[in-house]
């Protein structure tokens, strides 16, 4: 039996199936098709009011956000809204989905290191919360779209702390060199903040860093803490101000599979009072007025909360040691192992307690050499029909979704007690014809 990170809401039944949310997920794999996404409603809000209450426990003044990249659509921010979180979000489209839910816009975030005019003139239109400045050329065009709009917009401006968390290169988002922010060791944040003091329409609130993702080392956001800490101190004394917002970011990391630390919500409650230890000890010592501290956890509130389900299509032995089980996804639906090398739990999901001892690579049905789902992997014997449940994808697998070779992107549903319903559709083959045109001039042809 393959071991994975086994909660109330997801568990393997007396018949040795695979139960998500009070429903097995075979049977929820045959009455909505797949590839399908499967997200756990309870562990989402299990996970989101962890961090609201860890919040107000260890630190009093603070608000965490759902980094809503990690998963958007309309039920997610309406979850976010009952359960009392801000969003963050990092794109015109996730704003728009954000608004459209009814999210009240004053508890949201806008991040990203190229924005484009459409979305500035939007996120005023809309009066976001807070737009977070990551470019000296950003903040000029803003502060021009705030003057035309009559209003003085709340930013903040992201900084770059120079913490290097161990993660992927491709998720570390504070070290030197990266796109991200403006350095704080070398003076380029410090005087930037005195241009931005000059601008009418544009009120500095704070600052915002980010250190990457899937972290589990709680020292690294410590640090992160006590950086950001020392800056606030320059910049009241260099600057003449105090500033009220510090948001820390996320990035803390889930189990995938194999040696990934099973983290419990007790867990990610002490990532917090760590980092609420490290801000409320260091302002006091720099005498420092506590700032409203903001974090934006995602892939830790939504990421096991997902999986998703395949049917077996193939299964092909390539060489003596390489064993291909072929389903009926792949990379469109799921990227993360041909961009990061990403590694899975995977199950068979009604044979969930048998001795998996086959040794296979699940592979996808894109024509694509490196389209892989999980490598070297254990089964126990499956075939043709057999439904596999991928873990741990309610991350940054439908978010980052395509329609490679013209696959349709799945539909997701949200499970509890029991019950289903469906969140997003599945795309249609006339959902990938909708934006075609054929100009007159070939049609003539």
């Amino acid at each position: 039996m393959t071991d994975f990170n086994y909660r109330p809401t997801m568990n393997v039944g007396g018949d040795g199936a695979l139960y998500i949310g009070g429903m097995k997920a075979a049977d929820l794999a045959r009455e909505y098709g797949t590839p399908l996404y499967v997200f756990d409603e309870d562990q989402i809000r299990l996970m989101m009011r962890t961090y609201k209450g860890a919040i107000e426990r260890h630190y009093g003044n603070g608000l965490p956000l759902y980094a809503s990249k990690a998963f958007s659509c309309l039920s997610m921010y309406s979850i976010a809204k009952s359960e009392g979180l801000g969003v963050d979000v990092v794109s015109g489209g996730e704003l728009f989905t954000a608004k459209k839910a009814g999210f009240p816009m004053k508890n949201v975030f806008f991040h990203g290191n190229s924005k484009t005019d459409e979305e500035l003139k939007m996120a005023v239109d809309f009066r976001v919360g807070y737009v977070v400045v990551d470019s000296a050329e950003e903040a000029k065009i803003l502060n021009d779209f705030a003057k035309e709009k009559g209003r003085v917009q709340n930013i903040l401006v992201r900084v770059n702390p120079g913490v290097e968390a161990h993660t992927h290169k491709y998720v570390q988002t504070a070290t030197n060199g990266s796109k991200f922010g403006f350095p704080i060791w070398d003076g380029r944040a410090l005087g930037f903040t005195k241009e931005i003091l000059g601008f009418k329409n544009l009120r500095i609130c704070g600052y915002h860093c980010h250190i990457g993702s899937q972290i589990f080392e709680k020292q690294s956001f410590v640090v992160a803490a006590q950086k950001m800490v020392e800056f606030f101190a320059s910049v009241k004394k260099e600057c003449g101000f105090t500033p009220a917002v510090m948001n820390l970011g996320g990035g803390f990391g889930i189990f995938y599979e194999g040696d990934d630390p099973k983290m419990k919500p007790e867990d990610y409650d002490g990532f917090v009072a760590a980092i609420s230890d490290a801000v409320t000890t260091g302002c006091k010592s720099a005498r420092l007025k506590k700032p409203r501290l903001v974090i934006e956890p995602g892939r830790s509130i939504v990421g096991e909360a997902g999986i998703t389900l395949y049917t077996v299509n193939t299964i092909k032995n390539a060489s003596e040691d390489v064993r291909y089980v072929a389903v009926d996804g792949g990379m469109g639906d799921n990227p993360r192992y041909a961009l990061y090398e990403s590694r899975y739990t995977v199950l068979a999901a009604e044979k969930a307690d048998a001795p998996a001892t086959r040794k296979v690579t699940i592979a996808g049905k894109c024509c694509e050499s490196g389209d892989m789902i999980a490598a070297d992997v254990y089964l126990p014997d499956v075939e043709r029909g057999d439904i596999l449940a991928v873990l741990s994808t309610g991350a940054y697998n439908y978010s980052m979704a395509s329609n490679y070779n013209r696959n349709v992107i799945p539909g997701a549903i949200l499970v509890s007690g029991g019950k289903a319903d469906v969140i997003i559709k599945k795309q249609t083959l006339s959902d990938l014809t909708r934006g075609d045109v054929i100009p007159q001039r070939i049609k003539n042809k």
